[in-house]
This record gives structure tokens, C-alpha cells and sequence, in this order.
């Protein structure tokens, strides 16, 4: 996994954003937004086991991807994508699936 410049960056505007909309510390900022960034990469690569909470407070477990070879075919939905949003392609479901990166709580295997 090789962190470019732009990737520092987009790490550090989540981070900053983690800070101005739900509260956190720099400290938790950076944590969460590292680890959102490992798991972006890690699901990029394959399938993907990890935790985060839900609305309703309840943690869940998820296994997810987004390696090309392992999507549906999809078609676009017209919609602008959500940046507090992590979406990923559930592969327990077989269906799209997000969760709210702020939520993110830990990666079982990245």
C-alpha cells in the first residue's frame, strides 16, 4: 500500500471532517480516518471483514469488497456520491450496502 500526497490529503480532510460534524478529537480523527483509508484499500483487493456501528448503536459485521472481478454489473443511479458514506458491495447479502465512515470501528484482516 503506497500513500501518495493526494492520499495524505484526503486523509487529513476526513479527519478534519470527522472533527467539525461529529466531535471527535484529532487524535480519534486521524485514527478513524486512517482506518477508513486502509479499508478502502483493503476492499479494493478483495473480500474484507470488518466492524462498524450502526444507527441504532448496535455493532455489526460485515464482510465486504470492491474488487472489480468480485462486483455485480451495475449501472449508474444518477445520484452524487456521499462523502461521509463508505459504500461497499455486502458479499454476504449480495447487495450494496454503507455504513458512515465516522462509524467505523475496527478491520478483522487487512
Amino acid at each position: 500500500m503506497k500513500t501518495t500526497r493526494n492520499n495524505l490529503k484526503d486523509i487529513m480532510l476526513l479527519a478534519w471532517s470527522f472533527v467539525r460534524r461529529n466531535g471527535f478529537t484529532m487524535a480519534e480523527a486521524m485514527k478513524t480516518a486512517w482506518r477508513n483509508y486502509k479499508l478502502k484499500n483493503a476492499m479494493h483487493g478483495g473480500i474484507v471483514k470488518f466492524y462498524f456501528l450502526k444507527v441504532d448503536s448496535t455493532l455489526r459485521e460485515a464482510y465486504g469488497t470492491l474488487k472489480e472481478n468480485l462486483l455485480p454489473a451495475t449501472q449508474g443511479t444518477g445520484r452524487r456520491a456521499n462523502d461521509t458514506v463508505q459504500t461497499y458491495f455486502d458479499t454476504e447479502k449480495g447487495e450494496w450496502r454503507c455504513f458512515k465512515k465516522a462509524n467505523l470501528v475496527r478491520i478483522a484482516n487487512a
